[in-house]
């Protein structure tokens, strides 16, 4: 007997049933985020699901060449980050990139990203690692987001010395994190889901001052 196709409507109510069973590892701090927040002064968000892929190449190898023809580019230096579209690879170190992509990218949802990755990878030395799971974002915005990050992060945050567009492994509040400056007042951190619930508990603390109603 002939197998049947999966129709596009059947794949689309499958997604949202998978999509609808997760949980966010900071979602029983949504209340919270919204709460002590101040729009125009600082703003705290999970931003969850995102398709997260850990990428192994050698610079400059056929490998890596083939991962970038799926990327769009891999960044070459400490900091370097390089988007295509939706999709921006972050550099973690001499060969190793993390890929963020949106959440509909990632194959449980229908999309094709990491099958895509994995293919150009092939038998080639290198990795292709779906880290989706092993790891949530918290999203900083606002004129007083470096403020609150500059109480728990040693790197130097003033906008001389780190430029909209880099990313660095890090600490924030003694939590290793992931710290991507997204623009000249946001911020995308991205700390493991095991410690997501102490760093955003830690981030409200630290934006407290700022976003108070009764503060200027």
């Amino acid at each position: 007997m002939a197998e049947t196709a999966a129709s596009p409507t059947s794949e689309k109510n499958l997604a949202a049933q998978n999509l609808a069973v997760r949980t966010s590892p900071a979602r029983q701090l949504a209340e919270a985020f919204a709460s002590g927040s101040l729009a125009g002064t600082v703003e705290l968000a999970e931003v969850p699901f995102l398709t997260l892929v850990g990428l192994r190449a050698q610079a400059g190898s056929e490998t890596a060449q083939r991962l970038a023809s799926v990327t769009g580019g891999l960044p070459a230096q400490c900091g370097g980050t390089v988007t295509n579209g939706d999709t921006t690879v972050l550099w973690l170190g001499p060969g190793e990139f993390l890929v963020v992509a949106p959440t509909e990218a990632h194959e449980s949802l229908g999309g094709d990203l990491i099958q895509a990755l994995q293919s150009a990878l092939a038998d080639g030395q290198g990795q292709v690692v779906d880290l989706s799971a092993n790891r949530t974002t918290f999203e900083l915005t606002g004129p007083r987001a470096r403020a609150v990050l500059e109480k728990g992060c040693s790197l130097d945050l003033h906008p001389r010395v780190l430029k909209a567009g880099t990313a660095y492994s890090t600490e924030v509040a003694n939590i290793p994190v992931i710290l991507w400056k997204t623009g000249e007042e946001s911020f995308r951190i991205f700390p493991r889901a095991s410690f997501a619930e102490f760093l955003g508990r830690w981030l409200l603390d630290a934006m407290r001052e700022y976003a108070s109603p009764e503060v200027p």
